[in-house]
């Protein structure tokens, strides 16, 4: 009885170190561009509506960091600007959670704009790559929303 126990601890264990590592490897895509923060801005959200998309939220994380920041004692400013624009494309959502419902979790996507203090001049443009889990069709759909994701980037940055 004391074996099966331990078997069961070690597939357990297992079980949670794939999890972990898997969450551990998330790949972040950035880009970066010389110029100013709202033109690149202005360049994403018209890549986004050139495909039918429609913005749904603007996260607008580094005022969030500045104003919160003061709230907690951090002074030091991470961004000169920074926000996060939400969108979503019925299709291709519609794809990736007929194959797998747990696949909400990837809606809405998210495509970061960022210019850091240190890089005057410099506007980051990035999104998460969503790691394609579970079956064919699953990987399949996944893997066209971030064809999508970096065909609007690669657009912005022409």
């Amino acid at each position: 009885m004391k074996t099966k126990w331990v078997h069961v601890i070690a597939l357990l264990a297992l079980v949670i170190a794939a999890g972990i590592a898997r969450a551990a490897s998330t790949e972040i895509v950035t880009r970066a561009t010389r110029g100013q923060f709202e033109d690149v801005k202005e360049r994403v959200v018209l890549a986004i509506e050139n495909r039918g998309l429609v913005l749904n939220y603007t996260a607008r994380v580094g005022a969030m960091l500045e104003r919160t920041g003061k709230d907690i004692g951090s002074s030091r400013p991470i961004y000169t600007k920074a926000e996060v624009l939400e969108f979503c494309s019925a299709r291709l959502s519609r794809d990736t959670m007929e194959a797998d419902p747990r696949n909400i979790v990837f809606c809405p996507y998210a495509i970061a704009i960022y210019a850091l203090p240190q890089e005057p001049g410099t506007v980051h443009v990035a999104y998460r790559k969503l790691g394609a889990p579970g079956s064919g069709p699953s990987v399949k759909a996944l893997r066209a929303v971030e064809t999508l994701l970096d065909e609007i980037v690669r657009a912005a940055l022409r």
